[in-house]
């Protein structure tokens, strides 16, 4: 295909190109390592909703601010994910390139997405924990702790329906943010382009799974003494997490892996 766009970033097809080729290396890395990087994302996004929550509990920010400086804080957790490498559920989702182009197996995909969800839940889970233990939940007075319940309890008490969609969009913007920072030649592309997406998906309020395993545990842990009605692991299952986790699938490996392969990887027609 001839080149037809006039800057110095990779071009959408040599973004195709080099997420099929990523693909395949993060589909063979070794179990361990691949878990091990998985945990260290799962802390990432963790860190990022960590920085979500402090903007959240200010009382004197409009909504819009709020959401818009929620999600440009919230924009470190993939952030690091990219820069600092590591393995994440939601953008692994891209994987899904190389496998329709016959470059991965379907026995290596799932092997990814099911030791990279469980490593992201481990890191998650590990640090909201760390987070209750910490005090952080008193900082601003414990508004800060009083705004991680809040949220919890909002999170499991959405619909099925809703959480999936939310879902759904969510990882459409993730993934197009993963796939703009291929584009990128330096740490500073690969910043800016996460940013807008990643933001625009939280000042939304559309739904992650990876950082709902931060934002809901840290809840649960926050109220062990007195949680109120409806936060309880069980409803986070079934109310968010599943019908989160199944519209993060159709939103990155459908609406951008799929939709990018059928445009840039199908072989062309003779």
């Amino acid at each position: 295909m001839p080149e037809i766009y006039g800057h110095d970033a990779y071009s959408p097809e040599q973004i195709a190109e080099r997420i099929e080729s990523v693909g395949v290396k993060k589909a063979r890395l070794p179990a361990f390592k691949m878990f091990a990087l998985a945990v260290l994302a799962g802390g990432f996004i963790g860190l990022g909703a960590l920085n979500y929550t402090v903007v959240a509990s200010d009382p004197f920010l409009g909504f819009a601010w709020q959401r818009l400086l929620g999600g440009l804080a919230f924009s470190l957790g993939l952030i690091l994910v990219v820069v600092a490498g590591a393995e994440l559920f939601t953008g692994n989702n891209l994987l899904v390139m190389s496998w329709m182009n016959g470059r991965i197996t379907t026995a290596l995909l799932l092997r990814n997405f099911i030791i990279v969800y469980f490593g992201n839940a481990a890191g998650a889970i590990g640090l909201a924990w760390l987070v209750s233990q910490s005090g952080h939940g008193d900082f601003n007075h414990g508004a800060v702790g009083e705004t991680a319940v809040r949220i919890a309890t909002t999170k499991t008490a959405m619909g099925f329906a809703g959480a999936f969609f939310k879902g759904i969009l969510c990882n459409l913007l993730v993934c197009l943010a993963v796939w703009l920072a291929m584009a990128g030649r330096s740490v500073a592309d690969k910043i800016l382009a996460i940013v807008f997406p990643v933001s625009a998906f939280v000042a939304a309020g559309f739904e992650h799974s990876v950082a709902n395993l931060y934002f809901v545990p840290l809840g649960l842990f926050l109220s062990a003494a007195a949680p109120p009605d409806g936060l309880t692991w069980a409803d986070f299952l079934a109310n968010n997490l599943l019908p989160v986790t199944l519209g993060n699938l159709i939103g990155g490996a459908g609406m951008v892996g799929l939709v990018y392969h059928l445009i840039y990887r199908l072989p062309p027609r003779r």
